[in-house]
């Protein structure tokens, strides 16, 4: 494998009120100090024409087929890819706020085909490690209400969870899955999170892989 100097592409993933905006916050804030170049990303991106559909869609303004809005997540991603590419190829560690995993788990949980999910994101920039945030629904439950947007309740977040257990024992092999357990502390959490980041970054890596590609 040939070894080149890129940043590294951190995704966080998980159901809604697991604590990923604060841990992206306290990860971002640590590698800065330590002299990494960070940058935080958000998908979807609202600002763009897709997210400004996407964002009234999830305001429940906007009524649309589960087919276009899987689609639409999907262009979003698609949308922001080059500039990812570009960030990474600064050496700039990129941490972004669900990806094309958050699209799959989502959808699924709407009775789309899983495997037909995945496909609309085939070759996308793959990311180097996604930390899995886990809560056990009880204590989920515990943290109080979701939410007022479109899919922020609590019996439809415990398909996505269902979704994202699956997707984890399929990327199980590749080593990039990372399951963090978010019961513990914030302080906790983020301790373990900085320790697996600054750990993959002493590792050597090759150029961005494209996911989900044989």
């Amino acid at each position: 494998m040939k070894s080149i100097q890129r940043g590294l592409f951190v995704v966080f993933e998980g159901c809604d009120r697991t604590g990923k905006t604060t841990q992206i916050k306290l990860l971002s804030e640590s590698l800065s100090k330590l002299g990494h170049k960070t940058e935080t990303v958000a998908f979807p991106n609202r600002s763009t024409t897709t997210g400004t559909l996407l964002d009234s869609y999830l305001k429940a303004s906007t009524d649309l087929d589960d087919h276009a809005v899987h689609l639409l997540f999907s262009a979003n991603r698609w949308e922001a890819a080059p500039s990812l590419l570009s960030t990474l190829a600064r050496n700039t560690t990129v941490i972004a706020d669900r990806y094309a995993y958050s699209g799959v788990a989502f959808s699924a949980a709407k009775s789309l085909d899983f495997r037909w999910c995945q496909q609309c994101d085939v070759g996308l920039p793959e990311p180097d490690l996604v930390l899995y945030m886990s809560v056990p629904p009880e204590t989920l439950a515990a943290r109080g209400g979701f939410g007022e947007e479109r899919y922020e309740n609590s019996s439809f977040q415990e398909k996505v969870r269902a979704n994202y257990n699956h997707l984890a024992s399929l990327e199980a092999k590749g080593g990039r899955w990372i399951e963090v357990d978010c019961s513990k502390s914030v302080q906790e959490v983020h301790h373990i999170i900085e320790s697996v980041v600054l750990e993959a970054l002493t590792k050597e890596r090759a150029d961005v892989g494209k996911l989900w590609s044989e």
